[in-house]
């Protein structure tokens, strides 16, 4: 079967826009379908500083004679940009004799807008370039950098250590080799410009003139929209990315799993280019020429939409996990460098209730290992250190529970306290103390009142 067979002239149009944005081209659109004047793509490129325009003529034929490419070359003299200019005519089949023979001569004269010709064999070697299947068309994902899973200024376990420091009690000198998890997300970024105008006998109604884009999660259960703050993470660092070495990140990381691109990149654009539409479409109100109200859906059209990049990228999502004690206690976030997105921290957070509150104060509790909230943190009355509510043990003194790291402490508490004068006995409850005193006050004064004496 032909290369692209399947497709038709419109839609091998679109899948070469797509392979020359992969080329690495840039500012790749299509010229506007109903008034093709010989150019279907018009993109740019850089040599040696100067920007240069390419005129792209799209052929989906068996064979392609020397009146396209000579339509071409008036079309790229028509063609406005302030810069030079050139062509080129792509095709999935061969060109003729006379179509080669024009485009040397003009090539061979210093002609001041060159055609250049791709064939099927030449289209060929730039699909393997770009991942292009040529017979469904589609363009595969072709990924292998990553944003950075550590920052490379500091420990890999930094994060883990960030929400220690906040963690009373604990020091991170005492917090043993962390378990490392590294998961890498793969991550679409694709970006657009929208311009579209509505119009009706009136006039026009609407306009849109804008870029746009969206990241998005590119995993096997298909494309969904990536979370705001997770999307900023991404383009804020998109620029600071790494080879995704797996042999290499498997010496820093105990556990690795690279989750793989479940679409095709061509597949992520169109889910793209519809959610483009839907975002930009407005209810427009207007008054036509008889002075009624109308209400018009204004929404682009998929043409009004010239996608300017698609970009995969891999988005670790690293997990610590620590054993203190009886408990385990896991730190998780989405890491690009020195920034991150926090997915779970069960290190601030208190292992008896699952408060996590921002403003609270959490302690380390180095008798089981627990981290606790304030209302599950007492202090131990013999070692006055932090001790939790969830394996202290307990006794009453003086009317007030005291808090035990075991049965031993309780005990050998339990002698001191017998041992007490009685006023030391009383301060074991000072509410309790403070409340005999103000009562004994008010009874005195209750009976000078009574007796008369004030």
């Amino acid at each position: 079967m032909p290369i692209l067979d399947d497709l038709s002239g419109f839609e091998f149009e679109d899948v070469m826009e797509d392979v020359f944005r992969n080329l690495g081209y840039e500012n790749v659109r299509q010229a506007t379908k109903t008034a093709d004047e010989g150019r279907d793509i018009i993109m740019e490129e850089v040599v040696d500083g100067t920007r240069r325009s390419i005129v792209v003529e799209c052929k989906h034929t068996k064979s392609v004679g020397r009146p396209v490419v000579q339509k071409l070359h008036s079309a790229i003299a028509t063609h406005e940009f302030d810069g030079p200019k050139r062509g080129m005519v792509v095709t999935t089949g061969r060109f003729s004799g006379p179509a080669e023979e024009y485009a040397d001569r003009l090539e061979a004269n210093d002609d001041p807008y060159p055609i250049e010709l791709i064939d099927g064999r030449k289209l060929r070697e730039l699909a393997e370039e770009v991942g292009l299947d040529l017979y469904n068309g589609r363009i595969e994902v072709l990924c292998d950098e990553t944003l950075r899973p550590h920052d490379p200024t500091g420990p890999v376990d930094d994060p883990l250590f960030t929400a220690v420091r906040d963690v009373e009690n604990l020091a991170i000198e005492d917090v043993p080799p962390a378990h490392r998890q590294a998961h890498f997300q793969p991550i679409i970024i694709v970006s657009a410009r929208i311009q579209a105008t509505f119009e009706t006998s009136v006039g026009v109604i609407h306009r849109v003139n804008q870029t746009d884009g969206v990241a998005l999660r590119a995993g096997r259960d298909g494309p969904t929209p990536c979370p705001e703050h997770v999307a900023e993470l991404v383009g804020n660092n998109l620029s600071q990315t790494i080879e995704l070495d797996e042999n290499a990140l498997g010496e820093t990381y105990d556990d690795l799993v690279v989750n793989r691109f479940g679409q095709t990149q061509t597949e992520y654009k169109d889910w793209a280019v519809d959610r483009f539409r839907r975002r930009h479409t407005t209810t427009v109100q207007y008054t036509g020429d008889n002075n009624v109200t109308y209400t018009k859906e204004c929404e682009p059209n998929q043409s009004d939409i010239s996608v300017q990049s698609v970009t995969p990228v891999y988005l670790p999502q690293i997990r610590f996990g620590v054993t203190l004690g009886e408990y385990r206690h896991g730190y998780e976030a989405y890491i690009a460098g020195p920034s991150r997105v926090t997915v779970e921290d069960d290190v601030r957070r208190c292992v008896h209730c699952d408060a996590d509150a921002s403003d609270e104060t959490y302690t380390y509790c180095a008798n089981c290992g627990s981290i606790n909230c304030e209302s599950h943190t007492k202090t131990e009355r013999l070692e006055e250190t932090p001790i939790c509510t969830g394996c202290s043990v307990t006794g009453q003194f003086a009317f007030a529970t005291k808090h035990f790291y075991d049965e031993a402490n309780l005990e050998d508490f339990r002698e001191e306290y017998a041992e007490m004068p009685l006023h030391e006995k009383a301060m074991e409850n000072p509410p309790l103390v403070g409340g005999s005193a103000v009562t004994a006050l008010v009874l005195v004064l209750l009976t000078l009142v009574a007796t008369g004496i004030i």
